[in-house]
Order: C-alpha cells, then sequence, then structure tokens
C-alpha cells in the first residue's frame, strides 16, 4: 500500500533507475556536509539532533518579502509532461496553453513545478505559455535531492537550469523536493546561495518533518534569509500533518504550506469508486482507499458530497475548500481548463465550522494508506529527523 507522496517517490527513483535499498552515502558527503554554514550549525562540537526549539527558531526568522503573494488556490504542474504517471501526450499541449491563459488571468496566478516533472517538461512548458500569454505568473520549481548531489554547488546549478528552461532570469520561489539522507545542510546553504544570487525570489522546502523545519529555517535566518514554505501532502486522505505536529510547527514558524495532491490524486474528486479506479499506477491506491477502506471509505465519501450538495459544489470543491479552512494553500493538479474552474470554483463558497468538523471526524476513520516513509527518515550524519508522516 502507498501513499500519495510513497508512489510519487517511487515512480521517481524507478524513472531515474534507483532501487528502493537503504542509501549509502558518497565519501565526499560528509566533509561537504563540515565545509558548509550549515553543517557548523548543525554539528558544531560534535552536537546531533536536539537542535532548535520553536521558539528559538520563531524568533530568529526574517519576515518573509511581501514579492510573493499566494492566492487561495494555486496550480500544481506535476502531470505537465509526465507520460509515465499521468499519461501525458505532447498532442494535449493546446489544453494546457488553455488552463494556462483562464488561470493567468486570475489575481496572484501561482504555478507549481519541478526540474523532474516530465523530466524539465513542466518547466519548459510553463515558460513557453507565460510567454506567449505575455502575462508574468508567480513560479515555484523544485530542486530533487538525489543521492550524488551531495554540494550546494548542485542546488545553484539545478536552479539555473530550470530557469533556462523557463527562459526566465528568477522564479518567485525555489524549493528542496524532499530530503536526502545525507547532504541536507549543503541544500540549504545551496538555497541561500540561490536567493543571494538574484536567482528566486523565496525559498522553501518539500516533504520536511517539523525538526528539519526548525534546522532550515535556523540556518537560512542566520543569512538574513526567512523560509517561506513547506510543501506537503495534505488533504482528507493524508491529514497527518495536523496529528504529528509539523502543522503547528510551521504555523508557529510563519512557515506557508503548500498542499499537493489535496484531491487525493484524484480519488476525493468524485469521479472514483470501488468499480471504477483510475488508469495506471493510481490504481493501487485507489484499491487501497475504496477496497481496503471500504467501510471509512464510503462514509467519507458520503460525507463530501452531502457537503458539496448543500452548496451547490462539487466533491473536488470540498477537498479544496478543506485545506483553506485549515490555512494552507491547495495546489491541486489541472490538465484542463474543465478542471482549473471547477477548482477555482471552490472560492465561490466556504465551508462553516460544523462542516470542517464533520469531513475531519469521516477523514479520521480512514485507515493509514502508507506502509513505510517514502523518504529517508534521518540525516545519517547528524541524526536529525527529515520527515515524519
Amino acid at each position: 500500500r502507498r501513499s500519495v507522496a510513497q508512489t510519487h517517490t517511487s515512480m521517481l527513483l524507478m524513472l531515474l533507475g534507483l532501487s528502493a535499498i537503504e542509501p549509502q552515502p558518497p565519501a565526499s558527503a560528509l566533509i561537504t556536509r563540515r565545509s558548509t554554514l550549515a553543517g557548523k550549525v548543525l554539528l558544531g562540537a560534535g552536537l546531533v539532533p536536539a537542535l532548535f526549539s520553536p521558539e528559538q527558531a520563531a524568533s530568529s526568522l526574517v519576515s518573509p518579502p511581501a514579492s510573493l503573494v499566494l492566492p487561495p488556490i494555486g496550480v500544481g504542474a506535476w502531470a505537465w509532461g509526465d507520460s509515465l504517471f499521468w499519461g501525458y501526450d505532447s498532442k494535449n499541449d493546446a489544453q494546457l496553453q488553455e488552463l494556462f491563459e483562464y488561470v493567468s488571468s486570475t489575481p496572484n496566478a501561482f504555478f507549481d513545478t519541478a526540474e523532474v516533472y516530465g523530466f524539465g517538461r513542466s518547466e519548459t512548458l510553463i515558460g513557453d505559455f507565460e510567454r506567449r500569454s505575455g502575462r508574468r505568473v508567480s513560479v515555484a520549481s523544485k530542486f530533487a535531492a538525489l543521492p550524488w548531489r551531495t554540494s550546494r554547488q548542485d542546488v545553484v546549478k539545478a536552479c539555473e537550469a530550470s530557469l533556462r528552461r523557463m527562459k526566465r532570469g528568477s522564479m518567485e520561489l525555489y524549493q528542496i523536493h524532499f530530503p536526502n539522507a545525507w547532504a541536507n545542510a549543503a541544500y540549504w546553504d545551496g538555497l541561500a546561495d540561490c536567493y543571494d544570487k538574484g536567482l528566486v525570489q523565496n525559498v522553501g522546502v518539500s516533504n520536511y518533518g517539523a525538526d528539519a523545519v526548525n534546522a532550515v529555517s535556523e540556518v537560512l535566518s542566520a543569512r538574513g534569509i526567512p523560509l517561506f514554505s513547506n510543501q506537503i501532502q495534505y488533504s482528507l486522505l493524508y491529514p497527518y500533518a495536523n496529528q504529528n505536529g509539523l502543522k503547528q510547527r510551521c504555523d508557529e514558524l510563519g512557515v506557508k504550506i503548500l498542499a499537493y495532491s489535496p484531491l487525493g490524486l484524484g480519488l476525493l474528486s468524485g469521479k472514483y469508486s470501488k468499480d471504477r479506479l483510475p488508469t495506471g499506477p493510481r490504481a493501487q491506491l485507489a484499491t487501497a482507499f475504496f477496497t481496503d477502506n471500504e467501510a471509512g471509505a464510503n462514509q467519507l465519501v458520503e460525507e463530501v458530497k452531502k457537503v458539496a450538495d448543500n452548496h451547490g459544489g462539487t466533491p473536488s470543491q470540498v477537498a479544496i475548500n478543506w485545506c483553506i479552512a485549515k490555512g494552507t494553500t491547495p495546489i491541486p493538479g489541472s490538465r484542463s481548463l474543465r478542471q482549473a474552474k471547477d477548482n477555482l470554483g471552490a472560492l465561490s463558497w466556504k465551508l462553516d465550522a460544523s462542516e470542517v468538523a464533520s469531513l475531519d471526524a469521516a477523514a479520521a476513520r480512514i485507515k493509514p494508506l502508507v506502509a513505510a516513509s517514502p523518504f529517508p527518515a534521518k540525516d545519517v550524519f547528524t541524526g536529525l529527523k527529515m520527515f515524519d508522516s
């Protein structure tokens, strides 16, 4: 059984020819770590994991610049270029451009992409659409923390490559896509270098746990740079950040949460059921939800439908509005103008407190769909807990 994040990462590793074995650090990793400012902060005189209290981290953070104003809902562009998981076909690029034209005309339009989405195709499409439309949108991309990338320069080079694909001089937000088993502190210095070079206006992380958010916030603040965001899997099917202290920690530090897969890879959209599963890799997750969690799944689906009917909305809008009600910025994926309009239609109404409570209760009945952590749980050199969902 796989969570959204585990499926996402496993597919990435498979595409890159990596096996899911316990990683072994390269010999240079320890040297690289100790050579960075972040490494000095983390290692000190042999000090490890109990790094910074939330109060210490919060007191030293720099206020985020006003350059990036997030809209209530962004657009996730994982599917743009991903033929294996999402069945991307370049013949449908015109649909993506139509979607882009529509969303880019809305206030503070925000698109999230990554260098691994379609191996750069997603970034290229966003850059092409932006130039054709003549509208500047806010763009976030992400650095893939792959095992052989162990230096701060790797982050800068990857950022520059992403900007070349988008034909931009800078981007609004650059993030570490997921934690590595080593070299994490080097990546944080790399983010700061990108910021100092003017390549990015804001920096963030993705799939980081509470302790890791504390640590990176402290390191960046030492260079006068705020941690803008933590992009995490967050939905009615994956609400664990509410339970494990991660959301609370981000809120305390003023770190915005970008909620990816807010529709649970479409399982909350109302399109699927036990007898009507999605195709491709998502079918396994759908089976775990609709069959292995049948009683809980039925209750959650019914509650979502009930709330949608109360507002004349759709199940997708309910799932999105739940994320908004929790104080996050959802970034649902869209592949057509119809999907984009439906997603943004969530802004025409809001959940009330009783509806949020009823959805929370229904979601609590769902058994976890995760078998193991899809990311390294700890940094092998510092012992820092990197991922805890």
